[in-house]
């Protein structure tokens, strides 16, 4: 049995034994899914994940179960924790949904953008875009369109969004990583250029653009090759 299953030697991973909050340790955990440190597929322990990130088997057991309800990691009763392996009909249904969820949502932010969100909409695109320098900064990107749903102000839709942005950014590092995230940031720039300015026709284009970039690199990865080559 594949009780642990990283894509490189833990040597490669060097993390300290520290006293690590489950909130500080959730990011860490989930870039090293998206980063297919952990495959999909894999199984692992509790204990052994803990060594892994040198911290506690609780603040570990804290991080699986947040990961288990963004459907990242699947539970089960007597059975080992592993990373979920999403199918192609999962993943168009999710990006349905999300086009759905995300339209209306950006319609609402452009009703009263707040100056002190929209700073840190601009602090979080920077960080996305100089960690796409180094490779896919995929759920810097999820942080994104997080961080713009509760700026919109309707707490359910930005609930069930939570519940999307994960699961599509666990499908983009299995089949689109590199391709979308080579140019998602700059779609955000532009929708908060449109937000600022109160631009709802243009911040709804620009949306629909980086959805269909993502829709693209999923479903029709030849679609942004141009994106790649520019």
């Amino acid at each position: 049995m594949n009780s642990f299953a990283p894509a490189q030697p833990l040597s490669a991973l060097p993390f300290a034994r520290t006293k690590t909050s489950a909130d500080d340790l959730y990011p860490q955990v989930f870039d090293a899914i998206l980063e297919q440190r952990l495959v999909p597929s894999s199984r692992f322990t509790e204990e052994s994940l803990a060594d892994l990130f040198g911290t506690s088997r609780s603040s570990i057991r804290q991080v699986l179960t947040r990961l288990s309800h963004q459907q990242i990691i699947i539970v089960r009763p007597n059975h080992r924790p592993k990373v979920a392996a999403l199918d192609a009909e999962q993943t168009r249904q999710t990006l349905h949904a999300r086009r759905l969820t995300e339209i209306t949502l950006v319609r609402l932010a452009c009703q009263q953008p707040c100056p002190q969100d929209l700073q840190r909409l601009r602090v979080l695109i920077e960080q996305e875009r100089q960690c796409t320098q180094r490779g896919p900064a995929i759920r810097l990107a999820g942080e994104f369109h997080l961080q713009l749903a509760e700026m919109a102000g309707n707490a359910p839709l930005a609930h069930f969004l939570g519940s999307l942005v994960p699961m599509t950014a666990l499908a983009i590092a299995r089949f689109g990583g590199q391709t979308q995230s080579c140019c998602e940031w700059q779609a955000h720039a532009g929708i908060v250029d449109a937000l600022e300015g109160g631009d709802v026709a243009m911040a709804v284009r620009l949306m629909g653009q980086c959805l269909d970039q993502i829709e693209g690199a999923l479903l029709n990865p030849e679609t942004c090759q141009d994106c790649i080559a520019n």
